[in-house]
């Protein structure tokens, strides 16, 4: 056998007492690490400005708001997070 296990075969006190030391100290530096469940983050926006010269809210929102709206959903990207769909109403 080699000097080093030898050591720690014929010292099995010492071998604990170094043992119960890293685990101490592996202990109390739990606190100290940084640690972030949620890492921050800038989700994607994408800004449409869009104009109906003339129209009401109403209309605007029917004929160009709504079909936009749904152009853009509809749309699916490969690296965007899943999103479950909204609840029924």
């Amino acid at each position: 056998m080699g000097g080093f296990s030898k050591f720690f075969i014929y010292r099995p006190i010492f071998a604990m007492v170094i043992a119960i030391v890293i685990v101490l100290l592996g202990a109390l530096s739990i606190p100290i690490l940084p640690v972030e469940s949620v890492p921050n983050i800038t989700p994607p926006t994408v800004k449409v400005s869009t104009s109906y010269p003339g129209a009401s809210a109403e209309v605007l929102a029917e004929t160009v708001a709504q079909p936009s709206r749904r152009s853009m959903v509809s749309r699916t990207c490969s690296t965007c997070p899943r999103r479950a769909p909204p609840p029924a109403k």
